[in-house]
């Protein structure tokens, strides 16, 4: 797949993850629907960037890159969402 197929998904995955977590975590979001919708596709582009050139040069090819293009941004979009909910609460 080109890679702007992939940045599109990773954006894709951005806006799911920022829709998500408000069904996740249960609360008010501390810095706004907006915020979280950008941070979770930042995210994930900058995830998914990383693991596109990151990946081949470790020996990582094929489907595993696939999988681990797209599994890996969500789940760091996730972790950015809710580490930004422990900083506003502490």
């Amino acid at each position: 797949m080109p890679p702007l197929v992939f940045f599109l998904i990773w954006i894709v995955i951005g806006v799911l993850a920022g829709a998500l977590a408000d069904p996740i975590w249960k609360g008010r979001r501390p810095y706004g629907e907006l915020a979280d919708y950008a941070v979770a596709i930042i995210a994930s582009v900058i995830t998914g960037l990383l693991d596109w050139y990151v990946l081949p040069m470790i020996g990582i090819t094929g489907t595993l890159k696939f999988v681990a293009a797209v599994l890996e941004p969500a789940l760091v979009a996730l972790l950015a969402l809710w580490i930004m909910r422990i900083i506003r609460k502490g």
